[in-house]
């Protein structure tokens, strides 16, 4: 009776410890993508806000016709959308051959390496920035700026997207120092 109860528990025991061992391995499967997660929405949010840097140093402006298909060689504002249809910007094909490499030739640049490494990236972020057109107020011009970045493979890229308003600058004469 005694062995017979001991290889009960021992049972017991046992599928207990597969469980939890399996349940460890889930929680680091977890952590793992939310950490690819982060990574690719850091990269997509730098390169945003680059594009936001670039435009308020002055480079605004109506926007040349873009090429959708085609990567930009140097910082440039659109003024056609990214894609005519669908409007969704996460349809496009992972890497992005669109918009302009934030990571290659910026002053800021990210150092973002894509390749085999653990560390690296599956590719450098990418923003596109459309001309909208001036404010309903007159004060400044509506841009649009997309980018995507990516973790450490193509099934992590993040897809940020943000109305950007660039206002001239006012200075009142006639008021107090």
């Amino acid at each position: 009776m005694v062995l017979v109860t001991a290889l009960l528990l021992l049972l017991v025991v046992t599928i207990l410890a597969v469980g939890m061992f399996r349940g460890f391995g889930l929680d680091e499967k977890i952590a793992g993508n939310i950490r690819e997660k982060h990574r690719a929405l850091n990269a997509a949010e730098s390169a945003e806000q680059y594009a936001e840097w670039w435009l308020s140093q002055g480079n605004g402006s109506t926007g040349v016709a873009c090429n959708a298909l085609a990567p930009a060689t140097a910082p440039v504002v659109c003024s056609n959308p990214i894609v005519a249809a669908p409007s969704d910007v996460s349809s496009l094909p992972l890497p992005w051959t669109v918009g302009v490499n934030y990571a290659a030739g910026t002053p800021t640049a990210m150092g973002i390496q894509a390749g085999p490494a653990a560390t690296d990236y599956y590719a450098s972020p990418t923003y596109y920035v459309q001309y909208l057109g001036p404010s309903p107020t007159g004060s400044g011009t509506i841009y649009q700026i997309d980018a995507v970045g990516y973790g450490g493979s193509a099934d992590t890229a993040a897809v940020v997207e943000t109305t950007y308003l660039v206002q001239q600058s006012v200075t009142c004469s006639t008021c107090g120092p």
